[in-house]
């Protein structure tokens, strides 16, 4: 399973991006459960609130899970899986699937 966090927006208004390949059965059962915790389903309508401006934007993938979540919204399970994924992935500056 592919992990990816692209956080953009900001003041500078940079875009980072952190990836993780969870293929082997230990990193597998690391990651599942962080992934799985997060309300993939409630994410759907934090896309459709409204940006504020100087804040960061996070689009969140997971296997074929996707979400995108304002700053604010990056609580609880979801802060948990984009720390673990900047913390233990492997981080490029872009765009989600953009080939570096």
């Amino acid at each position: 399973m592919k992990i990816t966090v692209q956080r953009s927006g900001g003041i500078a208004a940079m875009t980072r991006v952190w990836s993780v390949e969870a293929v082997s059965p230990v990193d597998k059962e690391r990651w599942l459960p962080i992934v799985e915790a997060c309300p993939w389903d409630e994410a759907k309508g934090q896309a459709k609130t409204i940006n504020q401006p100087d804040r960061f934007m996070y689009s969140i993938r997971a296997g074929q899970r996707r979400a995108t979540l304002p700053d604010r919204a990056v609580t609880g399970p979801w802060q948990e899986l984009v720390e673990c994924a900047k913390a233990e992935g492997s981080e490029s500056s872009g765009r989600l699937g953009s080939r570096r």
